[in-house]
């Protein structure tokens, strides 16, 4: 490491159109699908003999993610011969983080959610994920005066900005999301502010009710700080820090439940208050993309009849573990990587959003007349849907000319 008296490198502007144009060759050659872009331009639809395939209309790489990875690939090109490095994984796929790694950025991530810092030097570049950083590793690698490429998106930031606001104003922020996905602990460390601010991260509706239970009715701190370990900012007293609330969210949770999560808890307030609300606020901060793609997922799944929905994308990705829990209230759905996951006609290895690990179905391709649905989570790129694409015909005795 480097003294303490390093200085913050200065700001690069990477995005230049001569770096941007050698950028987007690069990562079309990498991610891009013509048979994707054909499909897309003819309505979603491909029918080949027996099989008929509808994509989603919204599915696939967001703006934000798309940013994110020109970013990082721009990183390398204006720093050649610099060591890059990245605080965990740019987005949540494994192709794009093959790919990196394949730049010769390499990841820092030492644990399942810590970065290790100890190898830096003050000429070494610092990639920020999509997902953004917790506030005191980005001091620490300024302090150490490393070139910082921040691919955070404009979404998560915009949910930094009220939780900030919530801590000015004695306000704690309850998060709702996943107390160690990346994004959610970058927020959590802005919802402390200059230090006063507090938070509490709920999953779902039953930590949910618990804490609207202790709104309405009190009850003891310490057993009520046992149901949120590691979910909760240092000295959370919920007998204190309940009075006020307004609610935020991890951007790639399902629209329901965060508007399920604000209905109890402004009822709880009101209830509390009397019937004032004064104590509560909640903003809108859902991901634009993130609806998007759930909301033309529904529209697909009532739109066609469906045999089966195949959910393309990483098993770490919360946007697209949320549409496998949509398709999989509806119809059979397989949440799968890529197109090796479709081993054979009987047998297909699919992420089992439940038990939260990839299991084995087998007798899963029928052979009658087809007809399947594709959806694929903000972070997948085209490539692995044509992939997907391709294995299903094939396994169908479908032929793979278009």
């Amino acid at each position: 490491m480097t003294s303490p008296l390093a200085t913050q490198s200065p700001r690069i502007n990477l995005r230049t159109p001569e770096v941007m144009a050698c950028v987007q060759a690069q990562v079309e050659n990498h991610y891009k699908s013509s048979l994707v872009e054909q499909i897309r331009a003819t309505g979603g639809t491909l029918r080949k003999n027996n099989t008929t395939i509808y994509l989603a209309k919204e599915f696939g790489f967001c703006y934000g993610v798309e940013r994110a990875i020109d970013l990082a690939y721009a990183a390398r090109k204006v720093f050649p011969e610099r060591r890059i490095f990245i605080l965990g994984e740019i987005i949540h796929n494994p192709e794009v983080i093959h790919q990196i790694d394949a730049l010769g950025i390499r990841n820092l991530l030492a644990s399942a959610t810590h970065p290790d810092l100890s190898a830096l030097q003050n000429d070494d570049v610092v990639v920020v994920p999509a997902f953004g950083a917790e506030v005191t590793l980005l001091e620490e690698i300024k302090r150490l005066g490393c070139q910082i490429v921040d691919t955070t998106c404009g979404d998560v930031m915009s949910v930094w900005k009220r939780v900030r606001q919530n801590a000015s104003e004695n306000v704690t922020s309850i998060i709702h999301g996943k107390a160690f996905h990346e994004e959610t602990r970058a927020t959590a460390s802005r919802a402390l502010g200059k230090g006063s601010g507090h938070y509490l991260i709920v999953l779902n509706m039953q930590d949910t009710d618990i804490v609207c239970d202790h709104i309405r009715n009190g009850g003891d701190p310490e057993t009520f700080l046992q149901h949120f370990p590691q979910a909760h900012s240092p000295g959370f007293n919920p007998n204190i820090h309940l009075k006020k609330v307004g609610v935020a969210n991890q951007t790639t949770m399902l629209r329901g439940e965060t508007e399920e999560v604000q209905h109890r808890l402004r009822k709880a307030i009101s209830d509390r208050d009397k019937g004032s609300e004064e104590n509560f606020r909640c903003f809108d901060t859902i991901c634009g993309a993130t609806q998007e793609r759930q909301d033309a997922l529904f529209t697909l799944l009532r739109s066609h009849k469906l045999d089966f929905l195949l959910v393309i994308g990483g098993y770490n990705s919360s946007n697209t573990t949320h549409l496998a829990e949509i398709g999989g209230t509806e119809i059979p759905t397989y949440f799968v990587r890529n197109g090796q996951c479709l081993e054979s006609r009987d047998l297909i290895r699919h992420f089992d959003v439940v038990l939260k690990k990839e299991i084995e179905t087998w007798g899963w391709l029928p052979t009658f007349p087809l007809q399947v649905g594709i959806t694929a989570g903000a972070s997948c790129p085209n490539n692995l849907i044509e992939e997907i694409i391709h294995r299903l015909l094939e396994l169908r005795e479908e032929g793979n000319r278009f």
